[in-house]
Parts: C-alpha cells; sequence; structure tokens
C-alpha cells in the first residue's frame, strides 16, 4: 500500500501527518476487502479450467449449472466487495479533506495577507483538492492490488513453471516501466503546476481589473499576453500528456503481447501434452489479473506523483503559515496602545516600508495619520492590526505585545475598515455581525445605529436581510463603507482602524462617521484613522505625520499640524494642510 508514501516528512504540518493517519487505517479495511475480491478473482480462472478440463470431456449438465451457479455466487460477492471498498475510499477521501478543511481554510486566509495574487493563495485548497482526486480515483485501489500479484504469479507457476517464467517477466517489465514513468514525468508535473499559477494569477488579474480594461481598450493587448502565458501552458501539459500517454500505450502492448504469448506458449505447452487446454486458458487470465494492477498503476502515474508533490507542499505551507495561538486568554483591553519603534516590511519583503515609529495612545483618544502617498500609512495600520508583524519593534496593547494574543481572542476587540472595502455574499445583518451563524439582532442594530447606517439600511428592500451579493455589488460604494464602518463597531471593539474612512462618503456619511467615532471615544476606544480629508481630522486628538516611510512629527493635533506646515513649504502642501488646521480649529470653535 503506498499511502505511507504519500505521508509528509518528518517536521511536516501535524494536521497532514494526523490525517494521512486516518486515510491509512481507512485502508487496511480496504485492505481487507481487497483480498476478498482478488481470492474471489480466481472463480473465473478455476471456471474456465473445470469447463475445458471435465465439463465438456464428461458432457456433465448437472457440473456445468452446479459450478455455473458457484461462479455466479463468487461474482455476486466479488461486486459486493469492491462496491464497499469504492464506498471506503471515497469516505476516506473526504475524512481527510474534513480533518483538513479548517486548516487549510486558515491558510489561504493568512496568505491572503502575505500575498496579492489569488492563484498563489488558493494554493492549499488546489493541493488538496489534487489530494483527494487523487484518492478517489482508480489509482489507490489499483496500488491497494499490487500485494496480491505474486499470488498470481505463483498460480501460474503451479499450472506450469514456463508460463509462471513468462508471468514474471512481464511483470518486471511493467513494474521497470513503472519505475520509468516516475522518473519522466517528475520535472513534466512540476512544469505544469508552475505555469499553471503564472496562468491562473494572469487571468484573475484582468478580471479584477475588467471595467479599466474596458474603458481603455486593453482587451486586445491583454488577450495577446494571455494567448503566449497559455500557450506555453498548453506545451507544458502536452508534454506531461504524452510522456504519460506514451508510457501507458507501451504498457498496454507489453500486456496484450504478454497474453498472446502466454497463450502461444500454452498452446506449445498442450501440444507436447504438458497442459491441457483449459489450463491454458486459466493461465492467460490469471496473468491478465497479475498484470492489471501494475498497468493501472502505470496509468495513474502522474495523479500519484501530483498528489505526493501536494501532500509535500501542503504540509509545508500548512506548517509555515500556523496560526500563533497563545496559550493563555488575557483580559479585555481596556487601557492603552502603544506602538514601540515599530519598523514594518510586506511579507517576504526585505526594504521596510515604514521605519521606526513610536506613540502611545490611551483609552478614549483618536490618532490621526497624514502624509503623501506612499508614506507607509497604510502599512502602519497593518501592523497596528496585526495583519503585518513588525520586522523590529512590538506593537502592545495594554501592555501586551499583539502577538501573545489569540488571534481570535483580539480580533474581537479590534474594528477595522480597509482601504479596499470588501464585504461577503450574504445578508447585511451577516456582514455587520462578521458573519456569525447567528447574529444578536439588537447588536447588530446598535453598531448600524453607531455608524449612522440604521435609515438607510431600513430603505433597502429587504431591510436587514437584504442580500448584497458577492462583494457586496448590489450596493453603492458609500453603501459599502457604511456596512464596514457598522461591522467595524460590532460588539464595541476598544481599538478602532480606519483606512481613508471618508473615501466613498457624501457629507451625510461624513457627519455620521463623525458621530460615530465621537461616540466611540466617549465610551473609552482607541480611534486610529488615516486621512485625506480636512473634516476627518476634526474627532482627533493627537496627529502623526509620516514622510518616507519614517515618523517627523507625532503629538497633539494643531501642534503637529503647525510644525508640519513649518516641515513642509511646498505650496500644493502647505495649502492643504493649511485648510485642515483651519478647518479644524473652526470646527472646534
Amino acid at each position: 500500500m503506498s499511502l505511507p508514501a504519500l505521508a509528509p516528512t518528518p517536521g511536516g504540518h501535524p494536521d497532514v501527518a494526523a490525517a494521512v493517519r486516518d486515510c491509512r487505517r481507512a485502508f487496511w479495511s480496504v485492505a481487507v476487502f481487497s483480498a476478498a475480491v482478488n481470492v474471489l478473482t480466481i472463480a473465473g480462472p478455476l471456471y474456465m479450467l473445470q469447463i475445458y478440463d471435465r465439463v465438456l470431456t464428461a458432457r456433465s449438465v448437472p457440473t456445468l449449472v452446479a459450478l455455473t451457479i458457484l461462479l455466479i455466487g463468487a461474482y455476486a460477492f466479488q461486486g459486493a466487495f469492491d462496491v464497499i471498498r469504492s464506498r471506503v475510499v471515497v469516505r476516506a477521501a473526504a475524512m481527510l479533506d474534513q480533518h483538513l478543511g479548517s486548516a487549510v481554510h486558515a491558510a489561504v486566509v493568512r496568505l491572503g495577507l502575505q500575498t496579492r495574487s489569488p492563484s498563489e493563495a488558493h494554493q492549499p485548497l488546489r493541493h488538496l483538492d489534487q489530494i483527494r482526486s487523487f484518492l478517489t480515483s482508480a489509482g489507490p485501489i489499483s496500488i491497494v492490488d499490487l500485494p496480491w500479484v505474486p499470488l498470481f504469479l505463483f498460480i501460474c507457476f503451479l499450472i506450469h513453471p514456463w508460463l509462471g517464467l513468462l508471468s514474471l517477466a512481464g511483470a518486471l517489465l511493467l513494474l521497470a516501466l513503472t519505475i520509468l514513468t516516475e522518473l519522466a514525468t517528475r520535472m513534466p508535473t512540476r512544469e505544469v503546476g508552475r505555469i499553471g499559477g503564472v496562468r491562473l494569477a494572469t487571468i484573475e488579474a484582468d478580471r479584477r481589473n475588467s471595467e479599466s480594461v474596458s474603458a481603455m481598450g486593453m482587451a486586445g493587448t491583454l488577450t495577446k499576453r494571455w494567448e503566449k502565458i497559455n500557450s506555453r501552458y498548453l506545451v507544458a501539459v502536452g508534454r506531461s500528456a504524452d510522456v504519460m500517454s506514451s508510457y501507458g500505450a507501451a504498457s498496454k502492448v507489453i500486456r496484450l503481447l504478454l497474453q498472446s504469448a502466454i497463450l502461444g506458449l500454452g498452446a506449445y505447452l498442450v501440444i507436447r501434452a504438458e497442459l491441457t487446454a483449459g489450463a491454458m486458458i486459466a493461465s492467460s487470465i490469471m496473468m491478465g489479473r497479475a498484470l492489471a494492477p501494475i498497468e493501472t498503476a502505470i496509468i495513474n502515474w502522474r495523479g500519484f506523483v501530483a498528489a505526493r508533490q501536494s501532500v509535500g507542499r501542503l504540509s509545508e505551507q500548512l506548517e509555515r503559515l500556523r496560526p500563533n495561538h497563545a496559550a493563555t486568554e488575557l483580559p479585555n483591553p481596556i487601557k492603552s496602545l502603544e506602538v514601540d519603534h515599530v519598523t514594518v516590511a510586506p511579507p517576504a519583503a526585505q526594504t521596510p516600508i515604514v521605519r521606526d515609529v513610536h506613540f502611545r495612545l490611551a483609552a478614549g483618544e483618536a490618532l490621526g495619520i497624514i502624509g503623501q502617498s506612499g508614506a507607509g500609512k497604510t502599512s502602519l495600520v497593518r501592523a497596528l492590526v496585526g495583519i503585518w508583524r513588525p520586522v523590529r519593534g512590538t506593537v502592545r496593547i495594554d501592555g501586551a505585545a499583539i502577538e501573545h494574543w489569540d488571534p481570535e481572542a483580539l480580533g474581537r476587540h479590534i474594528g477595522f475598515v480597509s482601504q479596499g472595502i470588501e464585504l461577503f455574499d450574504g445578508s447585511i445583518a451577516e456582514n455587520i455581525a462578521r458573519m456569525m451563524p447567528e447574529p444578536d439582532s439588537e447588536t447588530v442594530i446598535r453598531a448600524a445605529r453607531a455608524a449612522g447606517a440604521h435609515e438607510m439600511i431600513l430603505r433597502l428592500p429587504n431591510g436587514y436581510d437584504t442580500a448584497i451579493g458577492e462583494a457586496g455589488t448590489q450596493l453603492s460604494a458609500g453603501q459599502r463603507q457604511r456596512i464596514a464602518l457598522a461591522r467595524a463597531l460590532f460588539g464595541d471593539p476598544f481599538l478602532i482602524v480606519l483606512d481613508e474612512p471618508h473615501a466613498n462618503l457624501d457629507s451625510d456619511g461624513e457627519i455620521a462617521l463623525t458621530r460615530a467615532l465621537q461616540a466611540a471615544k466617549a465610551r473609552l476606544a482607541i480611534v486610529v484613522l488615516i486621512a485625506h480629508r480636512p473634516s476627518a481630522l476634526a474627532v482627533c486628538d493627537k496627529v502623526l505625520f509620516l514622510a518616507n516611510g519614517s515618523q517627523q512629527a507625532f503629538g497633539p493635533r494643531d501642534e503637529v499640524l503647525q510644525k508640519v506646515l513649518a516641515l513642509r513649504p511646498q505650496p500644493a502642501v502647505g495649502a492643504n494642510l493649511k485648510a485642515v488646521s483651519d478647518t479644524t480649529g473652526a470646527n472646534e470653535r
């Protein structure tokens, strides 16, 4: 049985190792049923042997009837056992999927934080699908049948040594072909996987930017680029398929030649009176049964190689992306957010985007982060909420480093609105409640009221039960922004982080946002927002100014704005910041 060959390498992810062990235990029952199936297979050759050597010579109809009844019974049991073992294999594959499903989902989500490529983010799921696809194919059954090949060869030897030697030579020839298939398919299979990933990433990028493609007439150019990548993929697939089809055809031809050869050798032995006609037919069937699992294994070898590679890659990915669950549950945060000389770089990148940022906020304070595009504002807030881990320094909530918190537990105390609003396919209530299966209606409505979205939601066709479609396509940009703000406020989180929250809001939306943030401060929450509009800083007590990834100023709002005006005398920047200062001052007056 080859399931041990599918096992991950030592030190791999425990979930993958446990899933493979569970499948291995399930396959022991498959081995038991395979034993029954293979033993009952002998009934056919024995029936042929008795027909030719006894029934025809004795012309006994009762013997023919009895043998036929026994054969029907044997085949009936064989069919039943074959169905049972096939169903066990399917359920073993489903069990593996269920065992790894949660870990794979978590890995896809975490990969989504580290890469913008959907193809790369979906790799764990594709690996799991590849493993399950192989387990439900004919490959595992043929591999489980391989240990029975010596039994059929032994029976051929019992019939006549020459027939046994010919069958053994054929089996060894096919086994050698199996090894050659393994060596020949490694590189083509890897190449198909690599180019397939590029192909999926390219078409996903084209789909994601379909509006720009259509508006700016880029379809023709992108189609040509796609055709080049797709041609490379088709060439790789063709090479892999050519290798497999060549070895598969060779194995089929060899098996047919061997079956004809054993009939010819059997006929020669019959002529020499060393063998009966029934034994000749029985040996031909027996050798065909001995070689069938080997041929099937060759045909399915590409799936086996792909599944084996997927097991190793999935184990490595799950181990690398394993979430860090804290063992001790910390109390709810109520005091402070501290950023201790934090340097931030994107995952797998070497060059920092944010360098040596340090500040502290107390409960009830609001911070506005300002700076030109590319200053590192979004990268910093990703570190504040735990999306990216700092290269150096520490983000602390109530004195505890953010990595010491359990991610799920900390997430309940964080409200976050990203720069690109992403909602889920479901109802408005489900989205506000962070996709909880049975959200508390009162808590959902309170969050919507806090975000100033309650009246807007009531005007929708089904109110809070309105289905918003994939990514919220049934809503306008401003409506999605308000729903995202309500989701961020759900459960009265301690830390609220907003990346350009005014981007898609009209004047009513801006007023609602300001009231929501003032209410959050009143209940002693900490608010951090990236601001580009002057009105956004009206609720801020402090301002952090970033330039080229470095902290230029931090402190009370008006003091920092005046300092920034002095630091940046350029007309455009100076005018913008002066407008910020004048607007916030007017709001306070």
